[in-house]
């Protein structure tokens, strides 16, 4: 088959770069079955070399081609890894001229890709030559008695972090619920996907989300982070139009319910340092007003905001500017 033909050559030819393909579960800890660790399979056998063998041991499947450079480069050096490996894992070649199915089944689009697979399930990988050293910890990943899942969560969480920092909040989602899948009661990503929903408008979703936090983590930061989040969610749906509010402070500035109303609008619209101004100019004029109820609101923003938020960090200079001054 030319590289024209092939689905994985041309505008999918192999990349240089290594890329995680894959998330999911672990392997199940068993020892390495007898015989050669590193064969050859097809189409047909597939389903025994690797389905059924990985849940022995973790299964290698280097997807290859010979007119493949890269794979040249690699198939070597992974062999040797394999064999290093002392049986914790085994390699299992597949050429995709020959055997395209799987590989279109698996959504893989260039070579080199190396997936692995545990207890009958693909759980990580990589497209593309990596150096023998990088290769050795890939395998003691795959091979570790968690199969890596918890550096596979990790990157899963990282990866959803970046998608909320790119304001693509479905992307994200998406990630957080592969989490639960795995692990239904992980806190971050219980916390995580809950802000999502907040941030999506689904506010009953979110609140039925962070019911199912295990009782004893209910006060984690990101907890209750998403908890009072849901809070300002509930109080600013019956504030009403801020465009009013704003009316009543110009006809009267002492109007402290107008300003704190306007305030939690503000905060709605993520403008956190705007909001915290209104709180605190009630402060000054009035600290006793509903029961120093603009001090309680703001500290509820914190806990909303997170710590290290740059509109916490500023605005609590300013409190602290206030109280003790």
């Amino acid at each position: 088959m030319s590289n024209t033909d092939n689905p994985f050559g041309g505008g999918y030819g192999a990349t240089s770069g290594a890329q995680t393909v894959s998330f999911g579960t672990a392997p199940n800890g068993s020892a390495a079955s007898a015989g050669e660790v590193i064969m050859d399979t097809t189409t047909a056998g597939f389903s025994k070399d690797v389905i059924a063998e990985s849940k022995n041991q973790p299964v290698l499947v280097d997807f290859w081609a010979p007119w493949c450079g890269p794979c040249k480069q690699l198939t070597p050096v992974l062999e040797k890894v394999v064999r290093a490996a002392g049986g914790r894992v085994k390699l299992v070649k597949m050429n995709i001229d020959d055997h395209p199915a799987i590989a279109g089944q698996l959504g893989i689009q260039s070579i080199p890709a190396v997936i692995a697979f545990s207890d009958g399930k693909p759980v990580d990988g990589f497209m593309g030559a990596l150096p023998e050293s990088k290769l050795k910890e890939f395998i003691d990943r795959i091979a570790s008695p968690d199969g890596g899942r918890d550096e596979a969560i990790r990157s899963a969480l990282e990866a959803a972090a970046h998608a909320v920092e790119a304001g693509d909040l479905e992307q994200a989602s998406q990630i957080y619920a592969a989490v639960l899948a795995e692990i239904p009661d992980h806190v971050p990503a219980l916390a995580g996907l809950a802000n999502c929903l907040i941030e999506l408008d689904d506010i009953e979703q979110a609140r039925a989300t962070l019911e199912r936090v295990p009782a004893d983590k209910r006060e984690d930061a990101v907890v209750r982070a998403a908890d009072a989040k849901i809070a300002l969610a509930d109080q600013v749906a019956t504030l009403g139009d801020p465009v009013a509010l704003e009316a009543r402070l110009s006809d009267n500035p002492k109007d402290h319910r107008a300003r704190f109303d306007l305030a939690m609008i503000l905060n709605a619209k993520g403008q956190r340092n705007e909001a915290a101004d209104h709180l605190l100019a009630i402060m000054r004029a009035d600290r006793a007003w509903n029961d120093d109820g603009a001090r309680k609101q703001l500290l509820q923003f914190f806990d909303a905001w997170g710590a290290g938020d740059e509109a916490s960090v500023t605005a609590r200079r300013k409190l602290s500017s206030l109280l003790f001054s």
